[in-house]
């Protein structure tokens, strides 16, 4: 895997990088999770198996991860990695989020009316989540972003939270957003207007887009031309782009993914991901995986021929954007 420039920052990503959102918690809404995780939920269990799947990363040259505060233990997991491998800081890019604090309380699913992540994007969450990161990964966090801003949240029209992202930015840390709902775009046209000392708040962006979310499209490609370094999460809607969706109503899509995989002499996984990694306002493409082979998988996305017959038919899958976010806002916690 070539490293590139991410953005116009002074940052370097591989085409594909890891997130641990599935990783770094027993509970979490991707098909499959409770199976990834193998049902073992003890945290040094944990931490051993999320140490075996970024090893993985590492020996198929991924360096870019991605964590954040409200994924349970997961920069504590990268963090131990980092350590134990005896990682360069100046070989990977590591990026976390604030904003959402983790109350799950290491279950699996919280009683009715608890959530698993509570959101806030005020200024003294900001501040304490800014310290429990750097305690966390210290120099090797590059890029610290807003966890799912959205514009009724008003976290881009606070004063105080934007001059201190800025003071972030002048002392080193690359500032980023990552986006998430239906108003993803809208959020993100509000994020570019943002300048401080005259020049672009935002120096990132990370956002759903898969061939079945395509919405975001034309505000990330405005990002990529403003030279924002862009991130691709989901690419694999959670699983739905797997083989593991075995919804009724997706089989049709499901049939045509599969025999498309089989043409090409690869996955339905890694067709997917391949249709990401060719849109061209994209820097680096997230794999959730959480278990070895599943990696293995993503990654030989690099290897698929892009066509254009394959990509109008892989482009052509796209749902409302409604439809999209209800069905994803429907996967159970597992």
């Amino acid at each position: 895997m070539q490293l590139k420039p991410f953005g116009q920052t002074n940052l370097t990503v591989t085409p594909l990088g890891l997130g641990l959102a599935a990783l770094g918690r027993p509970g979490y809404i991707n098909l499959g999770h409770a199976k990834d995780l193998n049902h073992s939920y003890d945290v040094t269990a944990m931490e051993a198996h999320a140490h075996t799947v970024l090893d993985a990363a590492w020996d198929a040259g991924i360096r870019y991860f991605d964590a954040a505060r409200s994924y349970g233990r997961a920069e504590a997991f990268l963090a131990s990695w980092l350590q134990s491998r005896h990682i360069d800081p100046t070989s990977v890019t590591v990026g976390s989020k604030w904003g959402y604090t983790y109350t799950a309380d290491w279950q699996i699913t919280v009683p009715a009316g608890q959530k698993h992540e509570v959101k806030d994007h005020t200024l003294p969450v900001l501040q304490r989540q800014w310290q429990e990161s750097q305690k966390l990964l210290g120099n090797q966090l590059n890029l610290y972003q807003i966890h799912s801003a959205t514009l009724d949240s008003g976290v881009l029209d606070d004063t105080a939270v934007l001059t201190h992202l800025a003071h972030l930015r002048n002392t080193g840390t690359v500032i980023g957003l990552s986006l998430s709902g239906t108003g993803q775009a809208d959020t993100l046209w509000r994020a570019l207007e943002i300048e401080f000392d005259g020049q672009l708040l935002f120096g990132s962006v990370q956002a759903t887009w898969n061939i079945l979310e395509q919405s975001a499209t034309a505000v990330l490609t405005a990002a990529h031309e403003a030279g924002l370094g862009v991130i691709v999460k989901e690419a694999l809607a959670n699983g739905r782009l797997t083989t593991r969706n075995q919804a009724p109503d997706f089989q049709p899509q499901m049939h045509t993914l599969t025999h498309l995989a089989q043409q090409h002499h690869t996955t339905v996984d890694a067709l997917a991901l391949t249709a990401v990694l060719h849109q061209p306002f994209v820097d680096v493409v997230l794999s959730g995986a959480a278990q070895t082979d599943h990696l293995l998988s993503n990654v030989a996305a690099l290897q698929v021929e892009w066509q254009p017959e394959l990509a109008e038919i892989l482009l052509g899958m796209g749902e409302e954007t409604a439809v999209y976010w209800q069905t994803r806002s429907n996967l159970p916690w597992n």
